[in-house]
């Protein structure tokens, strides 16, 4: 089988090299097309994925947005056409579904994050299945889609794939000695992030000294840094961030994706923006995982931080035990999925009446 997927994130990256390998293992033919986006293309390279790049991010803002749909439509939409894939796939999924739906290819989309709702609006509608986890908050085609219990983080940080290496943690910027802690400041000129706006100076400045005082600080940014906050800035492999992570001794920050990387590595998460995330809500809930701050303000901020500095770090050992049990293999699954959409051919049902 000839499956094409599209990657327009570096967490996609991750979110598909398992099941990349599975397929290439089990003797099928994978062509991976890249969007150059934050770290996306180093990462593929660093992990060895070949890739055909065919656009890369617009500056921020509607106009821009819509400029690259139009652009990145079109190149996958050739790429395609030339290597005439059984089925394509993607997270957010807008251009295989649009191409898809051109090209009478079927496409198998998964996503997890409710309020991009434009995206969503100009994608469900044409994708061939629709795939979400089980605390997706928002409207998905009712004979379009499945649902698992799970997150897209476990595709790759479950431990049946996953072995944290400390020695590895160190050398990309873990403290050999007490605790690190992770902060993680994004751009917002994402499609979901439309109506976002960021952390201040002033309050990523006090959770700097907060957390400073207790150990060492790492800043993962997307932007610019001013120049007091430079010397925090993680300078490690993008590879290794989740080595570097698993050892963290919690996380805070306006990534969704990172609050629940953590969650299922076992460290304590503060996500910390004004929109939520159902994965999120669930990990907070279910796990306690994940706290979820909407305000963004040191006042609201600092007693969550506070609370999760002293708890001792079997408690959150003992969540995560109760996480993993309650999920599945998230890679075995995508895999799965994107098996059971080629094999239904163009046109066909995309395997739904396999259970979840």
């Amino acid at each position: 089988m000839k499956v094409l997927i599209d990657i327009n994130h570096p967490a996609h990256v991750h979110f598909f090299r398992n099941p990349i390998a599975q397929l290439c293992a089990a003797g099928h033919e994978v062509l991976v097309t890249g969007r150059d986006k934050d770290v996306a293309v180093p990462l593929l390279n660093e992990l060895n994925i070949p890739f055909v790049l065919i656009s890369a991010q617009g500056k921020g803002g509607i106009l821009s947005l819509v400029r690259e749909l139009i652009v990145r439509d079109w190149c996958l939409g050739r790429t395609a056409h030339s290597y005439a894939p059984d089925v394509m796939c993607a997270i957010g999924g807008t251009f295989v579904a649009h191409v898809g739906a051109i090209l009478r290819i079927p496409s198998v989309v998964f996503y997890d994050t409710e309020n991009a709702v434009l995206q969503n609006a100009i994608t469900y509608p044409l994708a061939s299945c629709v795939v979400v986890p089980r605390c997706y908050q928002g409207r998905i085609p009712s004979r379009r889609s499945l649902r698992y219990a799970g997150y897209h983080e476990l595709s790759y940080l479950h431990p049946v794939y996953f072995k944290p290496n400390r020695e590895l943690a160190i050398a990309n910027g873990l403290a050999p000695e007490g605790d690190t802690f992770l902060l993680r400041l994004v751009s917002w000129q994402a499609n979901h992030d439309l109506a976002e706006r960021g952390w201040s100076a002033e309050l990523v400045r006090r959770v700097v000294d907060k957390l400073s005082a207790c150990g060492k600080v790492l800043i993962s940014a997307e932007g610019a840094l001013s120049a007091d906050l430079e010397a925090y800035r993680y300078q490690g492999s993008v590879a290794a961030i989740h080595h570097v992570m698993a050892f963290c001794g919690c996380f805070v920050g306006e990534s969704a994706t990172m609050a629940s990387e953590c969650a299922v590595l076992g460290v304590p998460a503060a996500y910390v923006a004004n929109t939520g995330r159902g994965y999120t809500d669930e990990q907070e809930l279910r796990y306690g995982l994940v706290r979820n701050v909407r305000a963004l303000s040191w006042d609201a901020l600092e007693p969550v931080l506070q609370e999760m500095l002293d708890q001792p770090r079997a408690h959150w050992a003992g969540a995560r035990r109760r996480l993993l049990e309650d999920t599945v293999d998230v890679a075995a699954y995508v895999t799965g999925r994107i098996l059971g959409c080629g094999e239904a051919g163009r046109g066909g049902r995309c395997g739904l009446s396999e259970a979840a």
